[in-house]
């Protein structure tokens, strides 16, 4: 029987995190790739995400930090601030880290780009811009995009997403942010930096409910003490109407009625992936909440893998490109492997940023796990006495026999510290062991130490 030929070896579908890896590894193997892109090329976290909210973030913090200053015998009070200038800062963040608008490096790589949605025709063939592309084999990484939650009026009024807001022309007077988790979270902590009244509206009982309790309880402290926000747990919004030039928002909390009159609204209430690529026509089965793949990441369809987002779990950018590092593997080897997810850190980048590894508290509560924990506050390590900073804490959660299944850190410098507790849940160490480590003086990672030496 005469054998298939194919225009190529691996189509990407999708140049994100989920994707990019795959595609490299692939093409630098020898074989022929091309990769398909409907928005701009490197996805969501260098152009519209990670990227340029961290570089809006670092200029919010700088920003507060001076105009607390006085603290520290610094004179400040006429300290302000452009926003046009701000979101150029921004915009040249993005261009340094490369990766947004990058076709021109798949390109270099021997890698056919094309920009436009796919379509599946059949299991082997897909279209893009009416021109038909053929491959032995696929990888999907089209990711997920934010969704309109249903409520009534909002298509009668404009609105931002994590997404939209950061091209905003100057923060708005007053936002409600509909959705207390990580995304909301860092654009409420962001605008209010910069003026802005901001209310958040979450449906849970508290903020960032996927995270411990004690996290959401001191950035609402924080949002609210520091930055005046209105934090309304357990809300639902109603409605939305036009009202002037600015937005009336309808909410419900505890059975009671409330209108709220705002300039913007923020909609961060969660993702929905991108599945709307003719997968029937592929015999890939889906569903609205994700591209259902076994421990090796492949669909139903044996030539056909998926990564990233749109599988629908609670992915990052760094769990992406893991994905797609195992994808590149299992598409062209003969022996699987199964991606590793035992130690892998979340961060979200307030001030204090939050980072979290591993089992929390909640985790083992519903795997009905014997624990221990141990909460170590900053303000008992020196370095909040030098940094004036009091606010945060390291938590940790050992088993039975002391070893570490998992730590959250609110904290200035989470994002780097959270590396030390990975280490720990990865290779299973225990507390004694990080008790036993010398941790520099007047490091915030101290406070690791002091938590570890309390489960000892």
């Amino acid at each position: 029987m005469a054998q298939h030929t194919f225009d190529y070896d691996l189509i990407v579908i999708g140049s994100g995190a989920g994707g990019s890896a795959a595609a490299t590894i692939a093409a630098r193997s020898g074989k022929r790739v091309a990769i398909v892109e409907r928005d701009t090329f490197g996805g969501d976290s260098p152009n519209w995400s990670d990227v340029p909210t961290n570089a809006l973030m670092h200029a919010a913090r700088l920003f507060d930090e001076a105009r607390h200053g006085s603290t520290f015998g610094l004179r400040t009070s006429t300290l302000g601030y452009n926003y046009p200038s701000i979101r150029a800062w921004k915009d040249l963040a993005v261009k340094r880290t490369g990766a947004g608008g990058s076709r021109k490096f798949y390109e270099s790589q021997g890698i056919s780009a094309f920009n436009g949605s796919a379509h599946f025709l059949s299991p082997h063939e897909i279209s893009v811009n009416r021109r038909h592309l053929s491959a032995a084999k696929f990888l999907i990484a089209t990711g997920s995009e934010w969704i309109v939650p249903s409520i009534q009026g909002i298509e009668d009024v404009t609105f931002y997403t994590p997404r939209t807001i950061l091209e905003a022309i100057r923060p708005p007077k007053s936002l409600c942010v509909i959705g207390g988790g990580s995304h909301g979270i860092e654009i409420a902590q962001l605008m209010a930096t910069f003026g802005t009244k901001v209310y958040i509206v979450e449906k849970a009982a508290r903020l960032l409910p996927k995270q411990d309790a004690e996290v959401g309880e001191l950035l609402e402290k924080i949002l609210t003490e520091q930055k005046g926000a209105t934090i309304l747990t357990h809300t639902k919004v109603l409605s939305v109407t036009k009202e002037g030039l600015g937005k009336r928002v309808l909410i419900s909390r505890g059975g009671v009625e409330k209108h709220i009159k705002v300039d913007e609204i923020l909609i961060a209430a969660g993702r929905a992936p991108l599945v709307d690529l003719g997968l029937e026509n592929a015999s890939v089965k889906y569903t609205p909440k994700g591209i259902e793949v076994n421990a090796h990441l492949q669909t139903s369809t044996k030539h056909i893998y998926a990564a990233g987002d749109v599988l629908g779990g609670l992915s990052n950018t760094h769990t992406a490109l893991l994905e797609s590092r195992v994808a590149a593997h299992n598409l062209f080897q003969k022996t699987p492997i199964v991606p590793d997810y035992t130690a892998t850190p979340s961060i979200i980048f307030t001030f204090p940023e939050i980072a979290h590894v591993g089992l929390s508290e909640d985790d083992c509560t519903k795997r009905d796990l014997a624990i221990k924990k141990a909460v170590a506050p900053l303000n008992i390590i020196a370095r909040s006495n030098t940094a004036d900073f009091r606010d945060g804490f390291v938590k940790l959660i050992v088993d039975r026999k002391g070893v570490i299944l998992g730590g959250t850190i609110v904290a200035p410098h989470a994002s780097e510290m959270i590396h030390e507790v990975t280490l720990a849940v990865k290779h299973s160490l225990t507390a004694k062991q990080l008790a036993d480590t010398p941790h520099a003086f007047l490091s915030w990672s101290e406070a690791i130490r002091v938590a570890a030496t309390k489960l000892v």
